[in-house]
């Protein structure tokens, strides 16, 4: 189920006449209401004494009611819901229940509170998809709170998805690269390529990149694709970025139409790229071109193109975040030199291949680059050795090197599983989350307290380490006045061990006064009692009766800076006894 919010209008009655008309492409089939605001809705496509004017003041009234100057200048909201060709088709009844749950979370009308939401229809005009329109101004008069509201209604949808039985879409992470949008479909359509201008620029930037070692080389290899180029340059001479046209993309007035590389992906703007060239290590002889390999040998290239993507499984598989993100964007280099350099028979299902995998290059961590310099330097090489033979050692390499890259892939599916990395976690029918425990075998037993240890001679005990454990035990921590001492979670009890002494404190930090366990032969072994700790300030149990004086801290005054007086208990438990100066 995938919701899009449109672009905001101002004409009501224009979207009406286009949602209950043919439409562009005679696609439109029985336009009728599902749902609206009261559920009393004139309908045009089945009343026939109902009309789209009738329906327009009725859901622009609310706007009429305001003044002129309050009035916001794109009022009409509207909603399209579409799912999948293979979901089953819903009837009038689900997609209204769909409506109502979509402009509820959208923040434009909740059906459980009736009276203060914006006025709304939805209009069902094809098996697969609703559209939603409304007003922008309640009921009372105030706007409605649409901040996130294409993010509130895609959460809607992943939870609709799986309460209907539908087909399930992962929830995105706001790194995907900006889809085509309608115009430059049709505009594609008209010139009768299969592809956007949009996406032969992306894929061709993604080219340029792979391996470069500097600016002028990316340049030089943008050129060389036949790319016009557009540098922005600041007063100071400072390049600060670039963007791309191709020759035969034409506006109407028959001039190029530029894409900025941010806007083909987030990670093909100049600083994101030129991440790519600072490194840890020394930078090469020549910054402009870098080491080059000989040409004329992709079967080497190859070689050892498969030597750096085995080494890199293991980072990916056990490196920390950084250094993997910044492993997982090379092999995207590689890729895509490979896409470029191999055989015709193989060189669109590599394409396809390092676009799909680009997906998985894009993250919100920052990658720390350097330690991916084999893997650019490989796609380096697989770009300068030139293209290669589908046959003999060429090919006997390329199906190595693809292997490879496979085990390379499926590591990085698994690493972003067991993170659960939003957009790039595979179905779980796919990868377990984890291996079932085998049948007829009993769980691991719970770990157990080891005995303890007898005292020697002396009064003093020998270091504990019976069971396996640590060689002295754990103290327990002094807790602060209405706080209980911490103890780790699912621990066995801990003897007293009559070495260790507890530590109580003046309150003032002059003194402490050493207080020692009693016998383990005496102390039985199990947890104490917990007790409801005392607030601060409060006398303990058992002497509320007696008269005492206030230990209120004046405002303003520090808490261990009361002066000189008598010493007062005002806090005690069985786990510390706090004292405080009292004025």
């Amino acid at each position: 189920m995938i919701p899009r919010i449109h672009k905001r209008g101002q004409r009501t009655l224009g979207l009406l006449h286009y949602l209950y008309g043919p439409g562009k492409f005679e696609e439109h089939t029985d336009p009728h209401l599902v749902a609206s605001w009261d559920h009393n809705a004139p309908d045009p496509g089945r009343e026939g004494n109902a009309t789209l004017k009738q329906l327009q003041r009725l859901l622009d009234q609310p706007i009429e009611n305001l003044d002129a100057s309050d009035r916001p200048r794109k009022h009409v909201w509207h909603l399209s819901v579409r799912n999948a060709a293979e979901d089953r088709v819903l009837t009038d009844e689900e997609w209204g229940d769909i409506a109502r749950s979509m402009v509820a979370a959208a923040g434009i009308d909740d059906p459980e509170q009736s009276g203060a939401g914006c006025r709304w229809v939805a209009v069902r005009h094809a098996e697969d998809h609703i559209h939603i329109v409304a007003t922008l101004a309640r009921e009372d008069g105030y706007k409605p709170h649409l901040h996130n509201d294409a993010v509130r209604v895609q959460n809607r949808a992943r939870t609709l998805e799986v309460e209907l039985g539908l087909r399930r879409l992962n929830q995105g992470d706001g790194t995907a690269a900006q889809r085509p949008t309608s115009a430059e479909r049709h505009k594609a359509r008209r010139q009768g390529r299969e592809r956007t201008a949009r996406e032969e620029l992306r894929e061709a930037v993604r080219g340029a990149v792979a391996g470069a070692w500097g600016e002028e080389e990316f340049f030089e290899r943008l050129a060389a694709a036949g790319l016009l180029i557009r540098r922005r340059v600041a007063p100071s001479g400072d390049l600060l970025g670039y963007k791309v046209a191709l020759a035969g993309d034409r506006n109407k007035d028959g001039e190029p139409v530029f894409y900025a590389g941010a806007r083909l992906a987030p990670d093909l703007s100049l600083p994101r790229i030129r991440e790519r060239w600072t490194t840890h290590h020394d930078p090469p002889a020549d910054p402009r071109t870098g080491p080059s390999p000989a040409p004329g040998d992709p079967a080497g290239a190859r070689r050892r193109a498969t030597t750096a993507a085995r080494k890199a499984v293991v980072v990916i598989e056990h490196g920390p975040d950084a250094v993997v993100a910044a492993h997982i964007a090379a092999t995207g280099e590689v890729l895509d030199a490979l896409a470029l350099t191999s055989a015709a028979h193989t060189r669109h299902a590599l394409h396809e291949a390092a676009r799909a995998f680009e997906r998985a290059s894009r993250s919100h961590i920052r990658a720390e680059r350097g330690h991916d310099r084999a893997l650019r330097r490989a796609a380096r090489e697989l770009i300068h050795a030139g293209p290669a033979l589908g046959r003999g050692e060429d090919g006997a390499t390329t199906a190595m090197v693809i292997d490879m890259l496979f085990f390379l892939i499926t590591t990085t599916a698994h690493r972003h599983a067991r993170r659960r990395t939003p957009g790039r976690r595979p179905p779980a029918r796919r990868l377990p989350r984890r291996s079932p425990r085998p049948t007829g075998r009993p769980p691991p037993p719970r770990p157990t307290s080891a005995p303890p240890c007898p005292a020697p001679p002396g009064g003093r005990a020998a270091p504990c380490s019976a069971g396996g454990g640590r060689a002295h035990p754990r103290r327990t921590r002094l807790a602060r006045p209405g706080r209980h001492p911490h103890r780790p979670r699912n621990h066995p009890p801990r003897p007293r061990h009559p070495a260790h002494r507890r530590r109580r404190t003046t309150g003032v930090g002059q003194r402490t006064l050493p207080q020692r366990r009693p016998d383990l032969a005496s102390a039985p072994h199990r947890r104490p009692p917990r007790r409801r700790p005392h607030p601060p300030h409060a006398p303990p149990p058992g002497k509320r009766d007696r008269p005492t004086r206030s230990t209120t801290r004046p405002p303003g005054r520090a808490e261990n800076d009361y002066g000189s007086g008598e010493l007062k208990r005002v806090g005690g438990s069985e786990h510390a006894h706090r004292t405080r100066r009292t004025r």
